[in-house]
């Protein structure tokens, strides 16, 4: 007892000095950078264009841009492995690679202010093109440039840390700043469109990634970045340098993994998918629901503000109190809670107090299991080929629910055929809930299988 009081005292000592690091702030600023677009060209975006009177379906359909987060293990090897032209020299790979990322995120959703979704055509370079196209293409660019991004934020976020202490804090950090942007994107937002319209609103949105550019002078090119990449061999555009960095990456997570790698795969990839699959309908449904922007951005921007708050701190504490798998297998449990509350305020109605509930519950059940699985992504990855892991491991968990939630509209109005259209809402959320069943089964496996491998090591 009096050899582990010491060692506790020394540790807290150690992440109270992480605390004044300047590589923690900048995190916490590449998070919120990291957040920012994704409900823009996403749940928010429904939001928009189910004002503008668009069809459920399109809005379904224009939700499949989000592949592009689910994709980006395809072009990550060249994030990995290649510098940006001038912005690389002045800066370094990684942060090269996110001001990039940054600046064409950024103009892009200047143009989606500019063009709005709106029906019938409009011209491009004097040719009549339809409107809700130019406006779908410059959503598609917000997605892959923030893909992009995040590519490389994950691997400066694994590569700047120092210790696995540190990692977590870092992890910690970008998801704090992270959860905020969704909030802004996702609460404040609404606020601002209500008082200003969804053009400005956008426009202030595109102006807020300044904070990711200020982050990326802030930050410094992680040391161990810099070391895996003079100790490779052989250049990326030669057979060599092609094969190490596209297939490398997948040969060493199978290497050490062997037959658990199929098992960790597919429990990443449906972890989150009931979320995912719901996501698409929740602000259209808010606003069939009779909700206005004013509600709908207040209580998330306060109940929804504190609940996401505890769910990513009762995260961490488990992290630290029981292990990643403790808390990978509670937010198994609680994810399905954000349908289920969803399904219960379209059989109770549009209260406040109901809605406040659900948003409780939702934003609780989202920050603790998005905290869960990105800690335990993280750790799975190795040094030299950071991006490229866990870009693979992110598209994974990411690509079922994202593939099948553009046919979330289309769902939605199949049930409600000879129903309410709440009803076919509340359908349509309770059946999304019913596939985490399978996510816990496989996360229950997960645990068994480390369980065995640290009796074998033991």
């Amino acid at each position: 007892m009096s050899e582990a009081a010491p060692k506790r005292r020394q540790g807290w000592r150690e992440v109270m000095g992480n605390l004044r690091q300047r590589k923690v702030l900048a995190m916490l600023l590449l998070g919120f950078s990291s957040g920012l677009p994704i409900y823009l060209v996403g749940n928010t975006l429904g939001f928009w264009m189910r004002k503008e009177g668009i069809e459920l379906d399109t809005i379904g359909f224009l939700s499949w841009v989000g592949l592009a987060y689910s994709m980006k293990f395809l072009w990550a090897p060249i994030v990995d492995k290649t510098d940006v032209p001038v912005l690389g020299r002045v800066f370094g790979r990684r942060r090269g690679w996110m001001l990039l990322s940054q600046l064409f995120a950024g103009l892009a959703l200047v143009g989606m202010a500019l063009v709005q979704p709106k029906g019938g055509d409009m011209l491009v370079l004097g040719l009549s093109v339809e409107h809700l196209l130019v406006f779908g293409v410059l959503a598609t660019v917000v997605a892959f440039a923030s893909a992009t991004q995040d590519i490389v934020i994950d691997a400066w976020r694994i590569e700047s840390a120092s210790s696995s202490e540190q990692l977590g804090l870092l992890t910690a950090s970008s998801a704090l700043g992270y959860r905020t942007a969704l909030l802004v994107t996702d609460a404040l937002i609404l606020i601002i469109a209500a008082r200003v319209g969804w053009q400005v609103s956008y426009e202030i949105m595109a102006a807020l990634m300044g904070l990711g550019v200020a982050a990326v002078l802030l930050a410094r090119e992680p040391a161990r970045a810099v070391l895996a990449v003079h100790d490779q061999a052989a250049r990326l555009w030669t057979p060599r340098g092609l094969f190490d960095a596209v297939i490398g990456p997948f040969v060493m997570f199978f290497r050490e993994y062997r037959s658990g790698a199929l098992l960790i795969l597919a429990a990443i990839s449906i972890y989150r998918m009931a979320d995912f699959v719901m996501g698409p309908m929740a602000n259209p449904f808010y606003v069939d629901l009779g909700l206005d922007e004013d509600t709908v951005g207040a209580v998330r921007g306060s109940v929804g503000l504190v609940a996401t708050f505890f769910g990513i701190a009762l995260a961490g504490v488990i992290s630290v109190r029981w292990g990643v798998m403790a808390a990978l297998l509670v937010g198994a449990v609680l994810g399905p809670c954000s349908n289920l509350a969803f399904a219960w305020m379209a059989y109770v109605g549009p209260g406040k107090l109901e809605f406040a509930i659900a948003m409780a519950v939702d934003n609780l059940s989202s920050g603790f299991a998005g905290t869960a699985l990105i800690a335990y992504m993280s750790s799975l990855t190795s040094i030299g080929y950071t991006a490229t892991q866990y870009a693979l491991l992110s598209s994974f968990y990411a690509m079922p629910g994202k593939a099948l939630k553009g046919l979330s509209g289309m769902t939605v109005q199949y049930l409600a055929q000879g129903r309410t259209l709440l009803e076919g809402y509340a359908l349509f959320f309770v059946g999304t809930a019913l596939l985490a069943i399978p996510v816990l089964l496989l996360c229950v496996a997960l645990a068994a299988m480390q369980a065995r491998k640290a009796t074998t090591s033991g």
